[in-house]
C-alpha cells in the first residue's frame, strides 16, 4: 500500500552555523507569537526564519513575505550554510526523553519520502479535523519554496521491530546531526545508504496503511500542492518530487512512543458559580469535590484519580477533572450512563473517546457551546504542560472578569484509539492528541527539484 522512497536530505552546517541547539525548532504549530522574537534572537540562521510566515495576529502573509522566504531559503543553499547530501538514503531519528511520569524513554522511527494519496483510497489515514486558512499558508509557503521543511509525524504497524532493526544494524556509526531542545530532549539524525536495506524497507511498507499522527495540514497541504503541479505539467508523473512528502515513521508498538493529554482552558461568556457549574454537569456526571491543598495539589490528587479510574480493566468510566480558578476549587467528574444519551447517534469508536464526551456533553451539553462560537469566539485554549494551564487560567481570571475560566484536565488519548478511529474513516475533535516528544523542524528538510526524479529502487 505505502510507497516509502529515500531522499537527499537538507541539512543545516554547522561549521557556518554554529550550534543545531540554536537553530533548530519545534513546529511551527505550537510556537507562540511571543516566541518568535526569541527564536529568531538566538541564531542569525533560526529555523524560524524559514517555516514562520504568518503575520503577528494569524493574518496570511503577503506574496512578499513568502518570496523573501523562498530567497532566503536558496541564499543559504548558495552560501553553504545548507547542504544536501550527495546520495539518497533513509534517516534513522531518535530522541531520547524523560517521560511526565519520570521514567526515561527513547523513541526511534525513520524519515523517508512517502508516496501521496488521498484520504479515501486507505493508503494514508487522517483522525482529526482541518482548517483551510491553515492549508492556505502552508501552500502558499511550499509553492515560493518547493520545500518541505518538516516532516510529517506517522505511525504503521511492526510487531517484529522489522523495519528499525534493519536500520539500526545499517546506520552510520555518528549521527548527522543532534540536538537538545528545550525540554532536554536529545534528537539524533543518522543517515542510511546501504541499498539492500532500503529495498528491504520499501518492500515492508507496500502491504502497510500510515496513520497521521501530527501533521494533518501539512499532508493536506502536499495533496493540493500536487493538484497544481499536474495542472502546471502535462508530463507530471508519479516518480515527480510533488507527487511526494517527507515523514516521520514510528511503528505503534513502540515503547518510546508517548501520547500526553491536550487540557482545555475554557473561557465561558459571562459569570457561572460554582455551585450553578455543579447544577450543569450532575446530571451526567459524579461529583467528588477535591480539597486539602494549594490548586497545584488539588490537581494532583484530581490526576491520580483518574490513573486510577484508566487504569481498571471492566466497568471503566470517563473522568475529568474541572478548576474553577474563581472560587479555587477543584472536582472530579466520573461519567453517569446519562452522559452517553447525546452521544448515541455516533459511532461506538467516538463514544469512547474522552475528548468527544468533553466537547459533546460537556461543552456543547451542560455549557450550551456550540462548536462554531468557540472557534469565532476563540473561547478554547490547548495546553499540554497542566501547570501552565493552570497559571493561565488563574491569571485570565484575574484580568477578564467578564467570562468564567474553567480548566478541564484530561486522559491521553490512547493509540489503538487513533487507529480505530482512522481505520473507521472518523474524524477526532480539535486537539485531540498530543504525541511528544514533538519532532524538530530544521533537522533535515526536503527538496524538491524540477527535473528531478525520486529513486525507486525497487
Amino acid at each position: 500500500m505505502a510507497f516509502v522512497a529515500p531522499f537527499k536530505g537538507i541539512y543545516f552546517n554547522v561549521e557556518k552555523t554554529g550550534s543545531l541547539d540554536d537553530v533548530v525548532t519545534p513546529p511551527y504549530d505550537v510556537i507562540s507569537e511571543n516566541a518568535v522574537e526569541s527564536y529568531t534572537a538566538k541564531n542569525p540562521y533560526s529555523m524560524i526564519r524559514l517555516d514562520i510566515t504568518k503575520n503577528p495576529g494569524g493574518a496570511v502573509g503577503s506574496d512578499k513575505r513568502y518570496q523573501n522566504v523562498a530567497d532566503l531559503f536558496q541564499k543559504w543553499l548558495d552560501q553553504d550554510v545548507l547542504r544536501r547530501d550527495k546520495q539518497a538514503a533513509l534517516y534513522l531519528y531518535t530522541v531520547q526523553y524523560k517521560h511526565p511520569s519520570g521514567k526515561m524513554l527513547t523513541r526511534k522511527g525513520v524519515v523517508t519520502l512517502v508516496g501521496l494519496s488521498e484520504f479515501d483510497e486507505g493508503v494514508v489515514k487522517p483522525h482529526e479535523e482541518t482548517f483551510e486558512s491553515v492549508i492556505s499558508d502552508r501552500l502558499r509557503l511550499l509553492d515560493a519554496t518547493k520545500a518541505q521543511f518538516s516532516q510529517i509525524f506517522s505511525l504503521y504497524s511492526d510487531e517484529e521491530n522489522r523495519v528499525l532493526s534493519l536500520l539500526d544494524a545499517a546506520k552510520e556509526h555518528d549521527p548527522m546531526g543532534s540536538i537538545t531542545d528545550g525540554d532536554g530532549c536529545i534528537h539524533s539524525l543518522y543517515r542510511v545508504t546501504d541499498g539492500a536495506v532500503i529495498m528491504q524497507v520499501q518492500d515492508f511498507f507496500m502491504d502497510k496503511a500510515l496513520y497521521i499522527a501530527d501533521g494533518h495540514h501539512r499532508y493536506r497541504t502536499a495533496l493540493s500542492y500536487r493538484r497544481l503541479e499536474r495542472e502546471r505539467n502535462p508530463d507530471f508523473s508519479e516518480k515527480d518530487p510533488a507527487n511526494h512528502i517527507m515523514m516521520y515513521l514510528c511503528p505503534m508498538e513502540d515503547p518510546g512512543l508517548s501520547v500526553l493529554p491536550t487540557h482545555r482552558l475554557l473561557h465561558w461568556p459571562g459569570k457561572l458559580s460554582v455551585d450553578a457549574l455543579m447544577n450543569r454537569l450532575a446530571p451526567f456526571f459524579e461529583l467528588d469535590e477535591i480539597t486539602g491543598g494549594t490548586r497545584e495539589v488539588l490537581l494532583c490528587e484530581v490526576f491520580s484519580r483518574m490513573e486510577e479510574e484508566e487504569q481498571k480493566t471492566v466497568d471503566k468510566r470517563t473522568t475529568f477533572g474541572v478548576y474553577h480558578p474563581g472560587e479555587d476549587r477543584c472536582f472530579l467528574l466520573t461519567t453517569r450512563p446519562e452522559a452517553y444519551e447525546s452521544l448515541k447517534e455516533k459511532p461506538a469508536q467516538l463514544q469512547e473517546l474522552d475528548v468527544v464526551v468533553l466537547s459533546d456533553v460537556i461543552v456543547q451539553g451542560a455549557l450550551e457551546l456550540d462548536h462554531h462560537r468557540c472557534e469565532e469566539e476563540n473561547l478554547i485554549h490547548y495546553f499540554s504542560d497542566p501547570d501552565e494551564a493552570i497559571d493561565e487560567a488563574v491569571k485570565k481570571c484575574a484580568t477578564q472578569e467578564s467570562q468564567t475560566h474553567l480548566l478541564f484536565v484530561m486522559n491521553p488519548t490512547r493509540v489503538k484509539q487513533v487507529q480505530q478511529v482512522a481505520d473507521e474513516k472518523l474524524i477526532m475533535p480539535h486537539k485531540s492528541t498530543y504525541f511528544y516528544p514533538k519532532i524538530m523542524t530544521g533537522l533535515l528538510f526536503n527538496q524538491q527539484i524540477s527535473g528531478e526524479e525520486v529513486d525507486r529502487l525497487s
